[in-house]
């Protein structure tokens, strides 16, 4: 019989809490740069060329100048060397030498993307946001994408209106955005003269009753203030006006919840989930929000079970299913758990706390097979976290397979720095593993060390 209390310390964070301490070699990153980049030259500039990318690869930066500056003798005209020189400037936070070298390298190569990009943002490190603005129009026509970076470079620059200006056309283009709200608050903030605002809003309603936009600002200034009333019925005029908005209930559901209104505050949060206007990030919250809520209030879970079937139809966010996974598992459903952190790991893999709860409610559900296949799989993509050898150990002890359990538990000990309480799982795990075999010897010695830490421990 498996012992639950060595799942449930995990996860929580109690006895056995895996605050994974590690030391990582930074592996040596040759840049994205091929042959076809460095053009027809000679074996010499390869030479000195890789050995700049392998010194910034591991933060000998200043050697990578030096590396550079002998290409730049044997290959005057060649941009990719510039751009180069200016990254490892930039990181050495030589935002001038930098600026210098990408303006060189934009003169040699005006079409390339990549030179622009590093230039914009070099600008914008050395504060020369007129310069900033001034290439982020030239990158617009490579990808849409870069008009939300002017925005935010405008609200920098301290130009308000053409920032609010920005944020409105985005927002009419690609509907409304976490990252843009922000923007806009802060904008708000900066500027200080909220009943001018008020006033300009307020008219703009007037004069066109059927841009939305207008309404969320002028909600967002009420919030702000604190003036929840006045928010709340700006966003009844909204919906009077326009009784189809989806984006009016990311603040409606707020407001119901305040005033004690739990079928509209449901209602409105199921609009927001149903909306494909509305941004992941944004339900994200409201997810929370309800999660929260149905905590409290339990005979609304059949509507979260609604919703939580209805998201993991529409949206591919990991995020949402792994806060929906959390929340089963609060609540000892640890099946249902299991079954939102996996559609999550289906999605992205690069969420590792996401990738270890998995694992242990695996283990916990006796999925042995499972748990040690993902965990071999997720060892290729976090190779230095001791924790992840530690599961495969403890699920290959549980398929009997020993010898295999033996290999990635002493190999998982080679990664383990500072944390005694993991260091006698693993003991644990190999006295085990050995005692299976029949070699008492050594499994002896493990359960050894393991009594010595506990004592040291307590």
């Amino acid at each position: 019989m498996k012992k639950y209390f060595f799942i449930i310390t995990m996860l929580s964070g109690a006895l056995f809490s895996f605050q994974v301490s590690f030391a990582q070699e930074k592996e040596v990153v040759l840049e994205d740069v091929n042959q076809d980049d460095l053009g027809n030259v000679t074996d010499e500039f390869q030479e000195q060329f890789f050995e700049a990318l392998k010194q910034k690869g591991i933060e000998n930066y200043e050697k990578a100048i030096l590396a550079l500056e002998k290409c730049q003798k044997l290959e005057p005209d060649n941009p990719v060397v510039y751009f180069e020189m200016a990254r490892n400037y930039n990181e050495l936070e030589n935002y001038d030498k930098a600026i210098a070298n990408l303006e060189k390298a934009h003169q040699l190569a005006p079409e390339r993307e990549d030179v622009l990009n590093e230039l914009y943002k070099s600008y914008t490190r050395a504060q020369q946001y007129d310069a900033a603005i001034e290439t982020l129009g030239k990158l617009q026509k490579f990808d849409d994408d870069y008009k939300e970076k002017l925005a935010n470079i405008y609200l920098l620059n301290q130009q308000y209106e053409e920032a609010l200006q920005t944020i409105d056309e985005l927002d009419r283009q690609e509907g409304p955005s976490t990252y843009r709200n922000k923007l806009r608050r802060q904008i708000f903030a900066r500027t200080g003269d909220t009943a001018a605002q008020i006033e300009n809003l307020e008219e703009s309603i007037s004069n066109n009753p059927e841009i939305e936009q207008n309404y969320l600002n002028l909600i967002y200034i009420y919030s702000d203030l604190g003036e929840n009333e006045e928010a709340y019925n700006t966003a009844q005029e909204l919906l009077a006006a326009n009784p189809g908005s989806s984006l009016v209930h990311l603040a409606l559901y707020k407001f119901y919840l305040e005033r004690e209104e739990p079928e509209d505050a449901v209602n409105s949060m199921k609009i927001v989930f149903e909306s494909e206007e509305i941004d992941p990030e944004s339900k994200f919250k409201v997810l929370n929000d309800f999660l929260i809520f149905v905590d409290n209030n339990p005979e609304y879970e059949e509507d979260l079970m609604q919703v939580s079937k209805m998201l993991s139809e529409r949206e591919n966010a990991p995020k949402l299913y792994g806060q929906l996974g959390q929340y089963y598992l609060n609540r000892g459903q640890i099946e249902e758990a299991l079954t939102f952190f996996e559609a999550g790991l289906a999605e992205s893999t690069e969420d590792f706390q996401l990738v270890k709860n998995t694992i242990l409610l695996q283990i916990e559900l006796e999925k042995y097979k499972e748990a040690r296949d993902l965990s071999k799989e997720m060892l290729e993509v976090f190779p230095a976290q001791p924790v992840l050898s530690l599961l495969q150990g403890i699920a290959l002890n549980q398929l009997e397979e020993y010898r295999e359990a033996i290999e990635i538990l002493t190999f998982g000990l080679d990664y383990l720095i500072d944390n005694p309480k993991m260091e006698v799982d693993f003991y644990t795990q190999l006295s085990r593993a050995h005692g299976e075999l029949g070699e008492e010897e050594k499994s002896a010695e493990y359960s050894r060390k393991a009594e010595i830490l506990i004592k040291e421990i307590e």
